[in-house]
């Protein structure tokens, strides 16, 4: 390990880059748990709207801080008084955003469970997985997909399993009305499986707190919180376990980032992204529910005019997404006739284009600061800075109390400017992977998180993600790296989404580069989209290949499945 390089990182130059009104040293939150965070929130902004479900109709429902408390109150009782959970058994929630998502999810750590998110679109024997790892003894599952539970639930631990619909909350006339019209449309399936109603189970748990607060234990910041399954971009997912601390570290270090532009009470942030997502739990639910702000909860963002009702009813401020989503809506008319007064957007989830970010500068008229994190560190480990200087391109800076590394395949220090795997540290860090110790050590060295994604970091602190250290392509010895000519592809007018893999060349020398496209013109031809990509790229990073798609396979959060694209090449 070379000592001028590790005196560099020591050093931590990304704090001289800090915007204005960002301390350098990490200020700390005063609540020991998330439980003890979501009381005082309830209690100072008590009557404030909390969150408000928009359905892509219009038609909405709202429940206040006090309400949220009070619901979360009951169902906690249910879970512990009712059934008997001990503390740390899991209970897994599945569903889309909804005004129940945040009742079942704060009840569930108030009992003093683990939460274990999971995507409402999972098939049942995804699901079935998930359960089995995670050993949940309860599940709380969106109506809809009530026909997925008897494969599901084989050789889990289920006990109980709770029916929530979307229309929970609302008033009696608009949620019969809105049940009515999903029972038409053949979207209630039935089951043969016991269920419990959601509603049902808080009208248990109301009766047994008899008008009193659900009496909370004390709990270590080291309990366990979350089992937060990995994306499964690379393989199957595994269960990060993030604990009190972990969040509340993560919660305190972009409070510290974000919290000079947010006005507390007052703001309104649109939810797109799935809360069951960690980006969109920690930044958008527990942030701006510490900080007494109205979340707009959109089921469903896709197509993106979905969101045009939520856009059209309330003055949204604080907008977060990811690039597919930030491009769409530059497109959309209507996003383009009556633009939001949109003052802070925030990136994550995959990699913004620089394309993107300067469109939407253009039309909404602030920035778009993009930020990097992953489900093992809360997950956000650096971003750009709304009060400082914001670099396209660049996920910004390490926040408060993160440590980083860009080290090469034998753990050694790099010079700045050099790629390499970037390693993190700090308190927002998780405590392993659920059961798998293998798994962990693999991950974990020396209290460092190896993150899988080839990094640089320039002399000021700023860094630059090049590429998912699996997804590096190699081109007759030459490493190439999809993002850059993914952002290359779809900087063409005619390209909407663009997705690109290595494929092994047949004489065993390496790979070539694949493109998969997407085009918004039928007439475009491979030999324009090649053209296209030797105009701005170097002969070896320039597709050899150009496949055309309806659509691309991606996450709930709208990155490219690159490994879907290569098992799909496998498999003919």
């Amino acid at each position: 390990m070379t000592e001028n390089n590790d005196a560099f990182y020591d050093d931590r130059p990304w704090l001289s880059s800090y915007g204005e009104g960002v301390a350098a040293e990490l200020e700390t939150l005063p609540d020991r748990s998330i439980n003890e965070l979501l009381r005082r929130s309830a209690r100072e902004y008590a009557d404030k709207t909390a969150f408000t479900l928009c359905l892509d109709n219009g038609m909405h429902a709202s429940l206040n801080y006090r309400e949220v408390d009070q619901f979360s109150d009951r169902f906690a009782s249910w879970l512990r008084d009712e059934l008997g959970l001990q503390p740390g058994e899991r209970v897994a929630v599945q569903m889309p955003n909804c005004l129940s998502y945040p009742v079942a999810a704060f009840g569930i750590l108030k009992a003093g469970l683990v939460l274990v998110n999971m995507n409402p679109l999972y098939t049942a024997r995804e699901m079935n997985q998930q359960l089995r790892d995670s050993g949940a003894s309860v599940l709380v599952l969106i109506d809809m997909f009530a026909d997925k539970l008897e494969p599901a639930l084989k050789e889990t631990q289920v006990k109980t399993v709770l029916l929530a619909g979307i229309a929970e909350f609302f008033p009696w006339f608009k949620k019969t009305l809105i049940r009515l019209v999903l029972k038409l449309r053949r979207q209630l399936p039935s089951t043969s499986r016991p269920t419990v109603a959601f509603a049902e189970a808080l009208d248990l748990g109301a009766r047994r707190l008899d008008g009193k607060p659900f009496a909370e234990k004390a709990l270590d910041t080291d309990t366990l919180a979350l089992l937060q399954y990995t994306g499964g971009t690379t393989g199957v997912p595994k269960g990060a376990m993030l604990s009190h601390g972990n969040l509340l570290a993560n919660l305190a270090q972009t409070r510290q980032v974000a919290g000079p532009t947010i006005r507390k009470g007052e703001d309104v942030i649109l939810t797109a992204l799935p809360l069951y997502h960690i980006f969109a739990f920690t930044f958008n639910l527990m942030t701006f529910y510490m900080e007494g702000c109205r979340n707009i909860l959109c089921p469903n963002p896709r197509p993106p005019s979905n969101l045009r009702k939520a856009f059209e009813q309330f003055r949204v401020t604080k907008f977060s997404g990811v690039n597919v989503l930030f491009h769409a809506l530059c497109h959309e008319d209507w996003f383009r006739k009556s633009v939001p007064p949109i003052d802070m957007t925030i990136s994550g989830g995959t990699a913004l284009h620089a394309s993107v970010a300067q469109e939407w500068k253009e039309l909404v008229g602030s920035e778009l600061c993009e930020g990097y994190g992953l489900t093992e560190a809360s997950p956000v480990v650096a971003a750009n800075q709304p009060t400082g200087e914001i670099i396209l391109g660049s996920i910004g800076v390490p926040l408060p109390g993160t440590d980083i590394r860009i080290v090469d395949d034998d753990g050694n220090t790099v010079p700045p400017g050099e790629p390499g795997e970037l390693a993190v540290r700090g308190p927002q860090v998780f405590l392993g992977y659920w059961n798998r110790p293998d798994e962990t050590a693999k991950t974990m060295r020396d209290g460092w998180l190896l993150t899988g994604d080839v990094a640089t970091m320039d002399e000021r602190g700023y860094l630059r993600i090049v590429d998912r250290k699996k997804d590096m392509i190699d081109v007759s010895g030459f490493a190439v790296f999809p993002n850059e000519i993914e952002e290359v592809l779809e900087s063409h007018p005619d390209i909407a989404e663009a997705g690109v893999i290595g494929v092994p060349r047949k004489e065993g020398m390496g790979e070539f580069v694949r493109a998969y496209v997407v085009s918004r013109n039928p007439k475009l031809t491979e030999k324009e989209v090649i053209a296209h990509a030797q105009e701005q790229l170097t002969k070896y990073k320039v597709p050899k290949e150009v496949v055309f798609r309806s659509e691309l396979p991606k996450t709930p959060v709208g990155k490219i499945l690159r490994k879907d694209l290569r098992e799909r090449d496998n498999k003919g």
